[in-house]
């Protein structure tokens, strides 16, 4: 199942834990503390100041497709 950027951080995190890796080479710390950011990953990425969040999804969702 493909990743989309209006799916929580939480569920994101436990469906793909490597994607935590892949956010924060991209800017986006979405787990502090141990625990994944509360709310979605467009949330999380437009209180970064990133609004390429669709691109960062669609890079992911082919790094996670050639990972598997």
């Amino acid at each position: 199942m493909p990743i989309t950027a209006d799916m929580t951080v939480e569920d994101l995190v436990a469906a793909h834990p490597e994607i935590a890796g892949a956010l924060a080479e991209r800017g986006i710390i979405c787990i502090r503390c141990g625990e994944p950011f509360w709310g979605t990953l467009r949330n999380l990425a437009e209180q970064k100041g990133l609004h390429q969040i669709d691109q960062i999804v669609a890079d992911i969702n082919k790094q996670l497709q050639l990972g598997s």
